[in-house]
């Protein structure tokens, strides 16, 4: 059993409305220095493989076609024994 974590974010090139919201905030709040947020997101995958290679190659075909859009997003990953 192997467990990915997947880290989601906009494109760098992509605007981010919920991180200039939160960015926002923080400034009223006085945290000052803040120069930028970015929001993204983590999905956690549990997988019944039996390798770490098989698992590596799963969770990319997934953020490929269903997790992520390619178009706007990047993704990294983590895979760790559970």
């Amino acid at each position: 059993m192997f467990e990915a974590k997947i880290d989601v974010a906009l494109k760098k090139t992509v605007a981010d409305p919920q991180g200039l919201a939160v960015k926002h905030a923080l400034d009223s709040l006085s945290y000052a220095g803040v120069e930028e947020v970015r929001v993204g997101k983590v999905i956690t995958i549990k997988l019944d493989v039996s390798n770490p290679e098989d698992a590596r190659a799963r969770v990319d075909d997934m953020c490929g076609k269903l997790l992520t859009n390619p178009i706007i997003e990047d993704y990294t990953f983590r895979i760790r024994e559970a």
